[in-house]
């Protein structure tokens, strides 16, 4: 069952190194990404998952150990997903590795952690069942759902500007702000990807795996900077 969920943005920019002389840019959502694991810890789980987008070769499933880099991103920086002796040969994605960056920031060893990549464009008939699965596999069940609103409300956006945008990531975070699972379900598929959404599949993943929980949500920031929508929310 379900008993706590921290939502974070997973740009690579997060990461103080990769964003270099820009890193204070995202201080406040840093700090907030940590109150929101606070959260977490505090609901004392059983197992954590941590939930990102990813495109083919970073699907599926991750155990505890596996590693992650930033060396794409033009820093020599490796990251694992929890600690473990033998580390898997399969490389994180991205967003994974930004939330396991986030996670030994944190300094988590409250539960047992694996991750898990979800293609950008699982239908919702796919995410649901997929986060009941992820609800039942553990009597107290945690989920650290990483993922971005729109990449393009701004002409500088890596989408360019596009005028729906602002609408979608305002639905977006009062969802997730209330912990809304019809809400969060009723997100429109094909709108998020013409926006660049990439959190949505987690973010419907998570209502799945939320159902029946009675779960309260709270919104601890959102912002758009680069024209792309960042929300950190925390369900217990």
């Amino acid at each position: 069952m379900l008993v706590a969920a921290a939502i974070c943005p997973c740009p690579p920019l997060l990461v103080p190194e990769v964003a270099a002389g820009a890193a204070p840019e995202l201080d406040a959502v840093r700090a907030a990404c940590l109150d929101a694991l606070g959260v977490l810890a505090a609901a004392r789980p059983d197992r954590l998952v941590v939930l990102g987008p990813a495109d083919e070769p970073g699907r599926g499933r991750h155990p505890q150990g596996a590693a992650g880099s930033f060396r794409g991103f033009g820093v020599d920086l490796q990251v694992t997903l929890g600690a473990a002796e033998d580390v898997p040969e399969r490389e994180l994605p991205p967003s994974l590795a930004v939330g396991a960056w986030l996670l030994s920031r944190a300094d988590w060893d409250d539960a047992p952690v694996e991750g898990l990549g979800v293609e950008e464009s699982l239908p919702r008939d796919r995410c649901l069942p997929a986060g009941r699965e992820i609800a039942a596999a553990a009597p107290r069940m945690a989920l650290l759902v990483m993922g971005d609103g729109s990449a393009c409300r701004t002409v500088k956006a890596p989408g360019y500007f596009d005028e729906r945008a602002e609408g979608f990531d305002a639905a977006a975070a009062r969802a997730l702000g209330a912990a809304d699972l019809p809400a969060l379900t009723a997100l429109d598929e094909r709108l998020a990807a013409d926006l660049q959404a990439s959190g949505r599949a987690c973010w419907q993943v998570l209502a799945g795996a939320a159902e029946g929980a009675g779960l309260g949500g709270r919104l601890l920031r959102e912002e758009a900077p680069y024209g792309v929508g960042y929300f950190v929310a925390a369900w217990s």
